[in-house]
């Protein structure tokens, strides 16, 4: 064996050290807050009174009031319909942030979170104190917690004049879009976040997993130009996508950058502001977005860090783009090669299923609907069913009325469901009254919507070789034979 002298073992520990210093100039070292510590500082500041997202203006007033002592409260003007909206300010640095959330009124994880944050920041002698002290002491803070309060009453997405305050940036017809305006050009922020929510169908694109998280830095042109305002946006969204990868990983969309000339966050990025959107999504089995909640509390934070440390700087927009945009292929429900009859003819065909939100009182159903047929190669299901063999056959009102909805329960309704039975009578209900029974229930009318085409109610059945197998009852999958559990959000008709 050849043995290497000292001198050569030298010349190697510099060639070594070379190749690492040329890695870490090429890959700049991460600038980013530890995932654990954000997600401890979560759990420890979580607001205890917000336990869903369908809350309306005055449940906040309270919380705000909470936060007296240690933010300057200033109520900026009124909604249409006369609700205050409040901005909070809080730390005595030089560079000025602006959050903004809820301009529409059923987008509520963001302000979730605001409310975390605003415990987090009022903390004080625990292991967050030095981070604390450092965005107090390099930011200004302002945060308007909810700007669409009419919205969120209806917890609607426009505003009691039914516009969409985010297509109102230039006309100000509204006078919510007004004081969003002056706070901005009064307060001059030098960064901006535009805290939303978007549809739980948006996924990665090209991939089954759901865009849990989306950002944007919004173009402020129609040539989607980078100055160094928007480039600073683009460089501390590499930062919060880089804290999102190590929870959610392969689950972070970039939305579309178009130049909507309307829009409120394209034009405060034209107006100099730095502006980041956050769209939050969907995750499954979190349908009241109290873990997605989290991820806003921690990305938020981080981004406030980058901001307060200028530790964006050390990101790239290259980086920035490498993040995948986002898609809209996602479905609740996907049936494979279902048999329709035409003409006495049989035609294989898929259908692509969505069971779209409305509202009921304080809580909200479903409605499933046939959103496509044909070929849904290009689309991914929350559920998939291969259905090859499986014919599409009606289904029938069971003929005995039952006296009340709780006379009926879950066994007695997949009884009559493996009879053919998707819908049942009942005398004493209310309109619109909710129910979780894997069955339709009947009360203003006879019968109930059906079909298979495109915009139809998914309400029907699966047969086999003269067998019902599965039951597709306001678009969730039943498997007659081995049923799983699952939360029905239905009304009565």
């Amino acid at each position: 064996m050849k043995l290497i002298n000292r001198n050569q073992f030298s010349l190697f520990l510099l060639f070594l050290f070379l190749v690492i210093g040329c890695k870490t100039a090429n890959e700049p070292e991460s600038t980013s807050l530890q995932v654990s510590m954000l997600e401890n500082a979560h759990q420890q500041f979580l607001e205890p009174s917000i336990t869903h997202r369908r809350f309306k203006h005055a449940d906040l007033q309270p919380l705000i009031k909470k936060h007296k002592e240690q933010f300057e409260l200033k109520e900026l003007g009124q909604s249409i319909e006369g609700r205050s909206i409040t901005a909070m300010d809080w730390g005595k640095g030089e560079t000025k942030v602006m959050l903004w959330s809820q301009m529409h009124g059923n987008e509520s994880t963001a302000t979730m979170a605001l409310f975390d944050l605003f415990n987090f920041l009022e903390g004080s002698g625990d292991e967050y104190e030095e981070l604390r002290n450092t965005l107090k002491n390099q930011l200004r803070i302002k945060f308007i917690p909810m700007i669409n309060p009419d919205g969120a009453e209806a917890f609607k997405r426009r505003n009691a004049l039914d516009i969409d305050l985010n297509r109102d940036a230039i006309s100000q017809i509204s006078p919510e879009a007004v004081i969003l305006k002056t706070a901005r050009d009064e307060f001059e922020p030098d960064f901006g976040f535009n805290l939303h929510d978007q549809q739980i169908y948006y996924n990665v694109v090209n991939t089954p997993k759901q865009a849990t998280i989306s950002v944007l830095a919004p173009g402020y042109n129609y040539e989607r130009e980078i100055n160094q305002v928007r480039e600073r946006a683009m460089q501390t969204i590499v930062g919060m996508n880089e804290v999102l990868q190590q929870v959610i990983p392969g689950q972070v969309g970039k939305y579309d950058d178009g130049f909507e000339p309307r829009a409120f966050g394209d034009n405060i990025q034209k107006w100099g502001t730095s502006t980041i959107l956050i769209e939050s999504g969907g995750y499954v089995g979190d349908p009241e977005k109290q873990f997605i909640r989290k991820l806003n509390f921690m990305i938020i934070l981080d981004a406030l860090h980058q901001i307060a440390t200028k530790g964006y700087e050390k990101y790239t927009t290259d980086q920035y783009f490498e993040i995948p945009d986002n898609g809209f292929q996602l479905m609740d429900l996907i049936l494979k090669e279902v048999l329709v009859e035409v003409e006495g003819n049989r035609y294989p065909i898929d259908m692509a299923i969505r069971r779209r939100e409305s509202n009921a009182e304080d809580s909200y159903f479903v409605n499933g609907s046939i959103e496509d047929v044909g070929d849904m190669q290009v689309y991914f299901g929350f559920d998939e069913f291969d259905a090859t063999g499986h014919q599409w056959v009606a289904g029938k009102v069971y003929e005995q009325e039952f006296e009340t909805i709780a006379a009926m329960d879950q066994s007695k309704a997949l009884e009559l469901l493996r009879k053919g039975y998707l819908a049942v009578k009942v005398k004493n209900a209310e309109k619109n009254e909710l129910h979780d029974l894997p069955i339709l229930v009947l009360n203003t009318r006879e019968d109930f919507p059906s079909g298979w085409m495109t915009g139809n109610a998914a309400n029907f059945f699966l047969e086999k070789e003269g067998e019902l197998t599965h039951a597709i009852v306001n678009g969730y999958l039943i498997d007659l034979k081995n049923p799983k559990d699952q939360q029905f959000n239905q009304r009565t008709y």
